[in-house]
C-alpha cells in the first residue's frame, strides 16, 4: 500500500511538472537520471502556470497535502505573490464532488427519505468544497433559519490513512538516520498530525468544539461563532447557523468599506491569546478560507470563525512557560528566556546558557520594534532553527498545532496591517493573564474555585485532626517498637547466614571425604550435620512474627 501510494505521488509532480520547477543544477545526477528513466509519465500541464500546476497537484494529492498548501498560502512573505494567490484557492475552492452523492450522506445520516422533512430549502450547487468536506447552503423547516449542511466527502478516510502510513514510515526513516532525528522527533509529531486529522474526520466533535467556542466568546465583541444545530449533526454531516461576512482574504472590499484595519490586526492577535492562554482551547485551523469579517460595524471590526474540526489545548504547565517566556520576550530578557527553555526541558540540562543567551539575543534582537511588514519572516525562521540544530533544542509536539496557528495568525496580520506592531500588542495581554494567575487575585480566584470542596469536607475536620495528634501521640513508642523489629530481624539473617555458611562447609567436606577414606560413615555424618545446619539457617531465614 504504502509503495502505491508512492508510486502515486510521484507520478501525480510528474504529471503536473513539478520537477521542472527545481533548477536542475540542483539535482544530483541520480536524480537527473532518474527522471529520464520514468519516460512513460510526461507532463501534461505545460500550459499552466507554477502556481496553477503546484496547486492541481497538491489537490489530487489529498488531503494532507491541500493543508500543506493552505498553510502555504498564508505566508506571503515566502512565496511569490503569484503562487501563494493559486494556492489560496485550496481554502474553499477545492474541486466538489458529486451533489448527489452529498445528498445520499445527508438523507442516510438523517434517517429520513427525503430532504423535505428536515429542510424547506437545499441547494445543491456546494457554497465551498475545501479538503475535508463541502457544504451546502439549506434553510431548516423546523424555524427558518439559514443555516449550512457539511457534508464530509466519501472515501476520505481511505486517502489519509494511506498518507499517514507514508508520512510514518518517512518519519521513522529521518528519526533513524538524520543526525538531528531525535531531537526533531518526527514519528512523535506525525502522531500528533494524525491525531488532529482524524479528529477532524468526525463532524460530531467538530460539532461540540463550536459549542465550546462560542460558549467561550459569548456577547464578544471581536468574534462571533455560529450557532450548532446539534439536532441534526452526524459524523459525516454538520448543519449550522450560516454567517454572512467578508473573507478575510478579501482586502479590497474590507478597505471599500473603511475597515479600521489596524483595529482589526490587533483584535486577531488579542483573539489569539484569549483562546490560548485564557480558555486553553483554541481554533487551530485559522487559515483565510474559515475567517470572515463581519459588515455591520466597520469601525469597530468582529471577526467571524467557522470550521471547527481541529482545535488545540494546552497544559497548565506548557501554558505557564509559554506565557512566560513571551513576555520575557517581549522585555528583550533573553537571559530568562534562555533559563526557561532549560527548565522546562526544550533543551539539555547542561546547555551552556550564557552562549545560549547570545544565541538567541542575536536572532530577536534585529526584529524588535519593527513593523510585521519589514521583518524577514523567511530569515529569521532559517536562525532559529539553526540555532534550536546547534544547543539540540528537542520539538515538541504538543505545540505543534499552536506554532502552526502562529505562523497563520502572523500570516493574517501581515496582510491585514503590515505596521502592526505584533510584540507590543500581545505584551498587555499577557502580562494581564499573568497577574491574575499569581498574586493575591488569583490566590482568592483558587479559593472560590475550591469552596465547594471545602465546604463538603469541613464536617469531617475535627474528626481527621483528632485522629491526627493520635497518631502524632503514638509515634514515639510506633518508632521504638519497629526499631527493636528490625534489630531483631537483622540479628535473625546474621544467625541464618552463619548456619548456611557451616552448612556449606560440612556438605563440601562430605563430598571430598569419600576420596580419602574408604568408609562411608564420615561422610554420611558430616552431610546429615550439614543438612542439619541448612536447616537451622532455614528457620532462623523465616522467623515466627512475635
Amino acid at each position: 500500500m504504502r509503495i502505491g501510494r508512492l508510486y502515486f505521488i510521484n507520478k501525480i509532480l510528474l504529471q503536473h511538472g513539478l520537477d521542472e520547477l527545481i533548477p536542475s543544477r540542483w539535482l544530483p545526477w541520480y536524480a537527473r537520471l532518474a527522471r529520464k528513466l520514468i519516460f512513460w509519465i510526461s507532463n501534461e500541464h505545460k500550459d499552466k502556470s507554477a502556481g496553477e500546476r503546484i496547486t492541481l497537484a497538491l489537490q489530487a494529492l489529498g488531503p494532507v497535502f491541500i493543508k500543506f498548501g493552505q498553510m502555504l498560502s498564508t505566508r506571503r512573505d515566502l512565496l511569490p505573490p503569484a503562487i501563494a494567490n493559486e494556492l489560496a484557492r485550496l481554502q474553499d475552492k477545492v474541486a466538489p464532488f458529486s451533489s448527489d452523492a452529498a445528498t445520499a450522506i445527508v438523507l442516510k445520516s438523517l434517517n429520513i427519505p427525503g430532504l423535505d422533512l428536515v429542510f424547506s430549502q437545499f441547494d445543491e450547487q456546494p457554497l465551498a468544497s475545501a479538503s475535508i468536506a463541502q457544504v451546502h447552503a439549506a434553510v431548516l423547516k423546523e424555524n427558518g433559519q439559514h443555516v449550512v449542511v457539511k457534508v464530509l466527502r466519501p472515501g476520505i478516510r481511505k486517502t489519509i490513512d494511506a498518507d499517514m502510513e507514508l508520512l510514518y514510515t518517512l518519519a521513522g526513516v529521518l528519526q533513524k538516520w538524520l543526525p538531528d532525528g531525535k531531537r526533531l522527533r518526527p514519528v512523535e509529531v506525525v502522531t500528533e498530525y494524525q491525531k488532529t486529522l482524524v479528529d477532524e474526520l468526525d463532524l460530531m466533535r467538530e460539532s461540540a468544539n463550536g459549542i465550546q467556542l462560542r460558549r467561550n466568546f459569548e456577547g464578544s465583541q471581536s468574534l462571533y461563532v455560529p450557532e450548532m444545530y446539534g439536532d441534526y449533526c452526524r459524523h459525516d454531516v454538520l448543519v449550522m447557523e450560516r454567517i454572512y461576512g467578508i473573507p478575510i482574504s478579501n482586502i479590497e472590499a474590507l478597505l471599500a468599506q473603511n475597515t479600521n484595519m489596524k483595529k482589526l490586526a490587533e483584535r486577531g492577535v488579542e483573539v489569539f491569546f484569549t483562546q490560548v492562554f485564557r480558555d486553553s482551547f483554541f481554533h487551530a485551523d485559522m487559515h483565510p478560507g474559515n475567517i470572515f469579517v463581519s459588515a455591520e460595524n466597520p469601525e469597530n471590526p468582529q471577526y467571524i470563525a467557522i470550521d471547527f474540526g481541529i482545535v488545540g489545548t494546552l497544559n497548565r504547565e506548557d501554558k505557564r512557560y509559554l506565557a512566560e517566556n513571551f513576555i520575557a520576550f517581549f522585555n528583550r530578557d533573553y537571559r530568562k528566556v534562555a533559563q526557561l527553555h532549560a527548565d522546562s526541558g526544550w533543551v539539555p540540562a547542561d546547555t551552556n546558557i550564557d552562549e545560549f543567551e547570545m544565541a538567541i539575543r542575536t536572532v530577536c534582537e534585529p526584529i524588535f520594534q519593527k513593523p510585521l511588514a519589514e521583518i524577514s519572516f523567511g530569515n529569521v525562521l532559517l536562525q532559529l532553527f539553526n540555532t534550536a540544530r546547534r544547543f539540540n533544542m528537542v520539538v515538541q509536539p504538543q505545540l505543534v498545532l499552536l506554532q502552526k496557528t502562529l505562523l497563520y495568525i502572523e500570516g493574517l496580520g501581515r496582510q491585514l496591517y503590515p505596521q502592526l506592531d505584533l510584540w507590543q500588542t500581545a505584551k498587555p495581554f499577557l502580562e494581564n493573564w499573568m497577574k491574575e494567575q499569581i498574586g493575591v487575585r488569583a490566590m482568592l480566584s483558587k479559593v472560590k474555585d475550591n469552596l465547594p470542596f471545602w465546604s463538603e469536607k469541613l464536617p469531617e475536620m475535627p474528626d481527621l485532626l483528632y485522629d491526627s495528634l493520635r497518631q502524632v501521640k503514638t509515634m514515639p513508642v510506633q518508632i521504638a517498637r519497629n526499631h527493636q523489629e528490625l534489630a531483631r530481624l537483622q540479628l535473625e539473617t546474621a544467625k541464618a547466614n552463619h548456619w548456611v555458611v557451616v552448612g556449606s562447609t560440612f556438605i563440601i567436606v562430605a563430598a571430598i571425604l569419600p576420596v580419602y577414606v574408604h568408609h562411608w560413615s564420615f561422610a554420611a555424618l558430616s552431610g546429615v550435620v550439614g543438612l542439619g545446619c541448612w536447616i537451622q539457617g532455614w528457620r532462623h531465614s523465616h522467623p515466627k512474627s512475635s
